[in-house]
């Protein structure tokens, strides 16, 4: 064989090899709708599980406690508080569009939108304390 020969089998034998690595590579993307509901399932969020308070027992706080007053942990926790609901959530999202919106089109200043910044800041800061307050009264 000459040289010739030998570099178009080799040329052949790559493209080959490449094709094959390429079909394999992409036959592993294809999912079953099932394998594709298992996937959806996994990456979704938690749902939030509320146990009741175990044998009657009073819970403050959160926590039970035995009868010499000191915290049981081996009960289960019941949740603290409600989670913002989706309608709270899409407003805030629409403020918070419309702000860098605002920004982008340079309809507020800088220092404006600063102070808006900080106001949303010092609210996020204080809310929880605000929040812990009201659930301990």
């Amino acid at each position: 064989m000459t040289k010739n020969g030998i570099r178009r089998i080799a040329t052949f034998n790559r493209t080959a090899l490449i094709c094959a690595a390429a079909a394999m590579a992409l036959a592993g993307c294809n999912l079953t709708a099932e394998e594709k509901a298992a996937a959806a399932a996994k990456r979704a969020a938690p749902t939030a599980v509320v146990m009741p308070a175990t044998k009657g027992e009073a819970v403050e706080g959160g926590l039970a406690k035995s009868p010499d007053g000191y915290p049981n942990f081996g009960a289960p926790l019941t949740a603290a508080n409600v989670q913002m609901s989706d309608e709270q959530a899409a407003e805030l999202q629409h403020q918070l569009t419309a702000l860098a919106a605002r920004r982008k089109a340079g309809t507020i200043s800088e220092a404006e939108y600063q102070a808006k910044v900080a106001e949303m800041r010092r609210l996020a800061a204080e809310h929880g304390e605000q929040t812990l307050s009201e659930i301990s009264k």
